[in-house]
């Protein structure tokens, strides 16, 4: 199995927590679903959900480059 690292910022990571402790889950595991269900969607939902993330992050991308 991988094992990929990721940085948020604060606010997002007390976010994830708050939405992961709603359905009773540990934060890395909440984010393995939702990674599983946005890769098992149909490929144009996939591609769709990531340009939208892409288009929205755009600048932060750039800064971090």
């Amino acid at each position: 199995m991988a094992r990929i690292t990721v940085e948020i910022d604060d606010s997002k990571a007390a976010l994830l927590q708050k939405m992961a402790e709603k359905f009773g889950l540990l934060p890395s595991q909440f984010v393995t679903a939702s990674i599983e269900d946005l890769i098992g969607q149909p490929e144009s939902a996939f591609d769709e959900a990531v340009q939208k993330v892409l288009s929205k992050n755009k600048e932060l991308y750039k800064r971090l480059a």
